[in-house]
């Protein structure tokens, strides 16, 4: 037998339903929070790009340009 069929029949009915809550007082269930962490994960790495591609037109295409002088 297989791993999802011994769960399936350990479980019972509540086999496939929503996982248990993250913290007992707040309707955030540990499915909802991981996937949340890695929306927010992908956001920063996102913003971190787009941080350094700004860093790097200002610093080097934009004084190539003569928008700002460099001494």
């Amino acid at each position: 037998m297989g791993e999802s069929k011994r769960r399936k029949t350990a479980l019972g009915e509540q086999y496939g339903q929503d996982s248990e809550r993250f913290i007992s007082w707040i309707p955030i269930t540990k499915n909802q929070a991981e996937k949340f962490i890695q929306i927010t994960t992908k956001g920063a790495w996102i913003g971190i790009g787009v941080m350094i591609a700004v860093w790097l037109t200002v610093r080097f295409i934009g004084p190539a340009f003569g928008f700002w002088e460099v001494y």
